[in-house]
């Protein structure tokens, strides 16, 4: 009867695996939709505003934050992983249809409906990109405009990841002007700007439209030679849409000025929320007024249930589902040879490949939200359980199996009832490392609109803001601490009695 206890907290394990598994949040009687941004303040900005507005008009809306580039954030809106996103013609032209001539609204808007995507008129305001450096440096070295660069190539650049790849970015950029620099190193978007103003690097992409600029005290160099394309704000938003929710974003048309997208931005950076931004633009009289500390308290406290329930469903699914598959893999992986060879090989190479990538290979085969995340969890979980079960199963002594044999126990029975049991400690410190891995990578699940913890963590860094990022850093680090805790109860109930030590008492050598 030993593996009794071993079974039943397995079984109690997966049980409430499945339970959270299959948990989710609703609305009910309200029309559902939701809303995509990119991995800047602006795109941020813009789907709160597009959020509170079809909030207005009594819609349930999901604002999937910081979901990463354009790619991204594309697929997800032709797959209908989100109904709409605010995005800008340069980058539509450029990156999206991958007709750079086709810079005629009309003619871009009739290629979009061609894919199921509809797009709105220009927003009110052109956004474009542009380099820009510390102003003291550009005033000291004479640079005015991205032609300047040339004289200078011991500048150090930081370009963002997405710009580096796109057909209107740094490539073709710095082809087209004949630059040169010291060293050309990707920075994400918020930390580029850190990195400028404190002089790691010297010249970074940016928008024009960016509150840091002014913030900053930073110089947009002059496009002289006229590289950058138009980029219009509009929204793109699927066809299939609720014709009463494509109407209220139309509604927005014309309604934001370069100057007020510029305040908009700084605000959020300043109050170090996008949400009471985008309030603003609604309220004009309230943008003055400070919220208090314990209204900024509420703000980020009130989010931390939905990402917790979120960030749980990431781990115990793809957990439940890598015991479920690895145990199996383990016992097969117990004796040598060359199923064990390929077994531990393979998973060894999955462990290898990077997490950001293995969840861009999983977006083509699952689409944007949890799922992909999920598959990708459920891969990095496999190794420590195998390698756990394998090396459990293969520490049991042959003569257990003799006895065993002698009793006249089947292959299974043995398994079941002696060699799993006796293994459990080994197997329960896999499924517990992978469990551990599981809470912190799941971050990641934020950049493809998966939720959880990496939500905040994402948008922290966009504003620089400390609290933001502690906001999802602290609640996983004590979801990671209480895995630990009830894996350690876990393990002492599901160890067999005679594989347990006493508090206190020591191996004998004998």
């Amino acid at each position: 009867m030993q593996g009794l206890p071993a079974r039943r907290c397995l079984g109690s394990v997966l049980g409430a695996i499945l339970i959270l598994a299959a948990a989710s949040p609703a609305h009910a009687g309200k029309a559902s939709i939701a809303i995509g941004s990119k991995k800047f303040t602006e795109s941020y900005v813009l789907a709160e505003i597009a959020k509170i507005a079809l909030q207005r008009a009594g819609f349930a809306v999901l604002h999937r934050e910081g979901m990463g580039g354009t790619v991204i954030l594309w697929q997800a809106l032709l797959q209908g992983a989100i109904s709409s996103y605010p995005e800008y013609t340069g980058t539509i032209s450029e990156e999206i249809l991958k007709a750079p001539v086709a810079t005629n609204e009309d003619a871009m808007r009739a290629a979009l409906e061609q894919r199921g995507i509809g797009m709105t008129a220009s927003l009110g305001f052109s956004d474009s990109y542009t380099l820009v450096m510390r102003r003291s440096q550009a005033k000291a070295l004479g640079i005015r405009s991205i032609s300047d660069l040339k004289r200078h190539p011991e500048l150090r650049a930081g370009p963002t990841p997405e710009f580096l790849g796109r057909q209107d970015g740094w490539a073709p950029l710095v082809q087209r002007y004949g630059l040169s620099f010291s060293s050309v190193n990707a920075v994400e978007h918020g930390l580029g700007y850190a990195a400028l103003a404190n002089g790691k690097i010297d010249v970074k992409d940016c928008y024009t439209t960016d509150a840091k600029i002014a913030a900053l005290d930073l110089v947009a160099l002059s496009d002289d030679l006229n590289f950058f394309p138009q980029y219009k704000a509009v929204f793109l938003y699927r066809l299939d849409a609720p014709a009463t929710a494509v109407a209220v974003l139309k509604s927005l048309e014309g309604k934001i000025s370069e100057g007020k997208m510029i305040a908009l931005n700084r605000e959020a950076e300043e109050k170090k929320s996008y949400a009471a931004a985008a309030s603003s633009f609604f309220q004009p009289a309230e943008a003055a007024t400070t919220s208090s500390r314990m209204q900024r308290w509420i703000a980020l406290l009130a989010p931390i249930p939905r990402l917790a329930l979120q960030h749980i469903t990431l781990v115990v699914a793809s957990l439940a589902a890598a015991i479920l598959v690895s145990i199996p893999l383990g016992i097969v992986a117990s004796k040598p040879g060359l199923a064990s060879e390929a077994i531990l090989g393979s998973m060894g190479i999955i462990q290898t490949i990077p997490s950001l990538a293995l969840l861009a290979f999983m977006i083509p085969l699952f689409g944007i939200g949890q799922a992909p995340a999920i598959a990708a969890l459920f891969l990095y979980s496999l190794l420590p359980i195998v390698r756990g079960t394998a090396t459990g199963l293969a520490g049991v002594p042959f003569s257990m199996q003799e006895a065993a044999e002698a009793l006249g126990l089947n292959r299974f029975t043995w398994l079941w009832r002696v060699a799993l049991p006796m293994a459990s400690p080994s197997i329960l410190s896999g499924i517990k490392t992978s469990a551990v891995i599981n809470v912190g990578t799941a971050t990641l699940a934020g950049l493809i609109g998966g939720g959880g913890f990496g939500e905040p963590i994402q948008s922290g860094l966009q504003l620089n803001d400390t609290a933001t990022i502690l906001q999802g850093a602290i609640p996983a680090a004590v979801l990671a601490l209480l895995v630990q805790a009830a894996f350690a109860g876990v393990d002492r109930l599901a160890t067999p009695k005679g594989l347990r030590l006493k508090p206190g008492s020591r191996l004998r050598n004998r």
